[in-house]
């Protein structure tokens, strides 16, 4: 497959794990008797131990070279543990609208950091411009969700605190999916499957997080409902939207697949405004609009230049491709 071509489908897969995984905050809300460090565990836990489970012969056959990364893989599986639990607590205490946009806003700028620190990768003017877009976006949605939400008609006493620390979990929620999704990456980068790389990751991220769900998962099996939260939380957005994510990862940088998630905001806002009921002032859409905006900018297919086109000039090389491709 070439360049090009892996690039978009590797877009196109974690565009489609975005849309899924927008859809968690709204699930949540239909089991309103279970706490998000139990919606989290079990969406996460589960997930990640199914996702090891189908990956087994994969993570045999890379036994050593995960045992050679072994402390990428630590770092990653910690992530994924830390992620759920502060990204479900955050949409609890701030509303499904800001927790996304807060948690997934702050994982491009996460991951650019981590990428420039650790792999000396530089920043293109694309990326950056997608980047800033997106970000603007969530800062709008952020702010509509917040005005909404301390409106003299709306929201309960106390919330202006509920929503700081809301604020403050979904910071570190950003800064883990960045986490692990560099390491996944990474991983991947060794030559490690991306099936095995992710079985491993969340694998163990599962077994961290099954304390947690022993301690807290009790209302899960109060009533069927709940029930069927726990099962769609863990089998869609968590085992099939991070399995397209691996597929993704396996074609495009860390940062790249951490600003097209920023679809998850936008599809978390509409359907919070749609099914749950919240409400979204104009700057909360015009933040949408960004958000989208800055989807086109990272996908659009870049335009050769026309010496390129017809067949003159001179030739980059591969190294040279690889630099200022999109990020």
């Amino acid at each position: 497959m070439s360049r090009p071509a892996g690039h978009a489908a590797g877009s196109l897969c974690v565009l489609l794990a975005s849309l899924l995984w927008g859809t968690t905050g709204t699930a949540a809300t239909f089991a309103p008797g279970v706490g998000p460090l139990a919606i989290g565990a079990a969406a996460m836990g589960i997930g990640g131990l199914l996702q090891a489970a189908v990956a087994l012969p994969a993570i045999a056959r890379h036994a050593g070279d995960l045992r050679g990364q072994r402390g990428t893989l630590l770092l990653g599986a910690v992530s994924v543990a830390a992620y759920p639990l502060a990204f479900y607590s955050s949409m609890h205490l701030a509303g499904v609208t800001a927790g996304t946009v807060v948690s997934l806003g702050s994982a491009p700028l996460a991951s650019a950091l981590i990428e420039r620190v650790a792999d000396r990768r530089r920043l293109t003017r694309r990326w950056t411009a997608g980047a800033a877009l997106g970000l603007s976006g969530t800062v709008l949605l952020c702010v509509a969700q917040a005005t909404r939400a301390h409106a003299p008609e709306g929201g309960a006493g106390g919330s202006v605190g509920a929503t700081v620390l809301g604020v403050g979990l979904g910071l570190v929620a950003g800064l883990t999916y960045a986490l692990y999704s560099w390491a996944a990456h990474r991983l991947i980068s060794r030559g490690i499957t991306s099936g095995a790389a992710m079985g491993a990751v969340f694998g163990i991220g599962g077994l961290l997080l099954m304390p947690v769900l022993l301690a807290t998962g009790a209302p899960l099996t109060a009533s069927w409902p709940n029930a069927g939260v726990g099962v769609y939380m863990a089998l869609v957005p968590m085992f099939l939207g991070y399995v397209l994510f691996g597929w993704g990862l396996a074609r495009v940088p860390a940062s790249t697949a951490t600003t097209l998630s920023l679809l998850e905001p936008a599809v978390a806002a509409v359907l919070a405004v749609l099914v749950v009921g919240e409400r979204l002032a104009a700057p909360g859409w015009t933040g949408i609009a960004l958000v989208v905006g800055s989807l086109a900018v990272l996908t659009m297919p870049q335009r050769r230049s026309r010496a390129a086109s017809l067949g003159t000039g001179p030739t980059r090389t591969a190294r040279d491709a690889e630099t200022t491709s999109t990020r």
